[in-house]
């Protein structure tokens, strides 16, 4: 497996895209000035206490209040009020949590009003960013997230990611991580900890410590809300998450970018540090890579696949909706059932990508085609989480209903992507979807033309502007055709066609 990062930087913002063997997975966008990102920590203020919701609203600076609910207040805020108190004055500076005393852990079932006041002053965390109208969702159990492992303040709790799957490693991690842990922290250790050395952990640790102790430092100077705490920027909060042996290349059109990454891969993984390149070329970084095709293929209602199967996916208030078409596709399988199970696989694999590219979040309903063999059901549910393993975003699958649905849930922490992959209709008002779209679909009817040894001869009936765009310059995608199928492919320019319309006809003009 091939992992490359392409980084396209603006004047107001910076794209990352995320390929896995040349496929687009992850499309990210930091806007410069961006305030509330999931990892900041605020010295923010309480608002309204609301006994009824068991909740407060609490003021970060964004227009909307931040919702803060008793659960996500953590068993230790007790703790944590009392350590802002103290640190508030200036006079205490024993930030490392040695020798601080401990309140009582608050009652799981308790109110909210018996801890927090209005006015009150209180250190949150955001873990889910604005969206629509809403303000960011805050925690106070707070965690600060290195390379190997996340240091939570006033607790004495150590854990194991839990996709690592080998005891043996699990315990060896565990007893590490007792050894090296300061007193007043717990410690949850990350899948990429898995066969680090104790060395390798401490010093992970010890940045942890030290931007908790650099952020304490500010609290006597600081009026609410202030963030005090930035999450890393985008680039390395991506490098932090995913970077592995995998990892081939990262390129980025800016020359600041490119030395800021070779810093930051020089502490968390220095022998990476030669794959960052400096993007020269006139061709822009995301038309190189094939990026802004993908982009165009991948954002639209209707998402084509291999062998003419297509998905389409809609977003309602409430949920997002998938249904699997098997389309036009000749059937090489040897039944129904045998088709049915191919188109689904492949539609899996395909969803487990458009979640992670889209950043669906909430409820997913996928409507598989139909199987009537259980076994084919449960190779279908298996091959599914298989795909979603590679998914850093928590999520849950339930096994296909007798209805043939798949029911997913996939935890939403910043507004979902949406791209616009539609254009100005040249025949008559509206939008149709963008030449790529369309190029993608007649790719798709043409394997399935091509199939067929009885064509000896090929037309492609298309609108004009379509038939240009496929036959420009030497090195045309007509010319690629050919070198693909090895036959010659004659496009005939049709005025009377509407723009997305098109008719492949053998020498018979079948």
């Amino acid at each position: 497996m091939k992992t490359e990062l392409i980084i396209r930087s603006n004047s107001s913002d910076i794209d990352f895209a995320l390929l896995r063997d040349g496929k687009l997975i992850e499309l990210n966008n930091e806007t410069t000035g961006n305030k509330f990102s999931v990892g900041d920590i605020f010295l923010a203020k309480i608002g309204k206490v609301l006994t009824g919701l068991n909740a407060a609203f609490v003021n970060v600076g964004y227009p909307k209040d931040g919702f803060l609910h008793y659960h996500d207040l953590g068993a230790q805020v007790n703790s944590l009020n009392s350590f802002i108190k103290k640190v508030s004055t200036g006079k205490y500076k024993e930030f490392t949590l040695k020798n601080f005393r401990k309140e009582e852990d608050i009652n799981k079932d308790g109110s909210i009003n018996n801890v927090l006041k209005s006015g009150q002053n209180l250190l949150v965390q955001i873990v889910k960013e604005p969206i629509s109208t809403k303000g960011p969702r805050l925690s106070s159990e707070l965690s600060i997230a290195g390379r190997y492992l996340v240091l939570v303040p006033f607790s004495n709790r150590v854990s194991v990611s839990q996709k690592i799957a080998d005891p043996k490693e699990k315990e060896r991690l565990k007893r590490l991580a007792k050894s090296i842990k300061p007193k007043g922290f717990g410690v949850i250790l990350r899948t990429v900890a898995e066969g680090k050395k104790v060395a390798e952990l401490d010093k992970d640790l010890q940045n942890s410590l030290d931007r908790w102790k650099n952020m304490c430092k500010s609290i006597p100077n600081t009026n609410t809300p202030t963030k005090i705490l930035s999450e890393l920027n985008r680039a390395s909060s991506i490098l932090r998450d995913v970077m592995n042996e995998s990892f081939t290349s990262i390129v980025t059109n800016d020359e600041t970018l490119q030395i800021e990454i070779k810093e930051y891969l020089q502490e968390i993984y220095p022998e990476k540090e030669k794959i960052v390149k400096l993007h020269k070329s006139e061709t822009p970084i995301f038309e190189k890579y094939g990026i802004e095709r993908q982009i165009k293929t991948s954002f639209g209602k209707t998402v084509s696949m291999s062998r003419g199967a297509y998905l389409v996916i809609e977003h309602t208030e409430a949920l997002h909706v998938i249904d699997v078409n098997s389309g036009n596709r000749s059937n090489k399988a040897g039944s129904q059932e045998d088709t049915a199970l191919e188109v689904n696989l492949i539609s899996a694999t395909e969803i487990a990508r458009q979640l992670q590219l889209r950043d669906m979040g909430g409820i997913i309903v996928v409507d598989f085609i139909d199987m009537h063999k259980a076994e084919n059901r449960n190779k279908l549910y298996q091959h599914l989480k298989e795909q979603m393993a590679l998914d850093r975003t928590k999520h849950k699958i339930l096994p296909p209903s007798k209805f043939g649905l798949v029911q997913i849930t996939r935890q939403r922490v910043r507004p979902e992507l949406s791209i616009k992959t539609t254009e100005t209709n040249p025949n008559k008002n509206g939008e149709v979807e963008a030449p790529i779209v369309l190029l993608d679909k007649i790719e798709a009817d043409l394997e399935k033309f091509m199939s067929n040894s009885k064509n000896k001869k090929v037309q492609l009936h298309v609108h004009p502007f379509i038939a240009a765009y496929l036959t420009k310059g030497i090195n045309s995608i007509r010319f690629k055709w050919y070198l693909k199928h090895k036959k010659w492919i004659t496009i005939i320019p049709r005025d009377a066609y509407t723009y997305l319309y098109y008719r492949f006809k053998s020498v018979k003009t079948k």
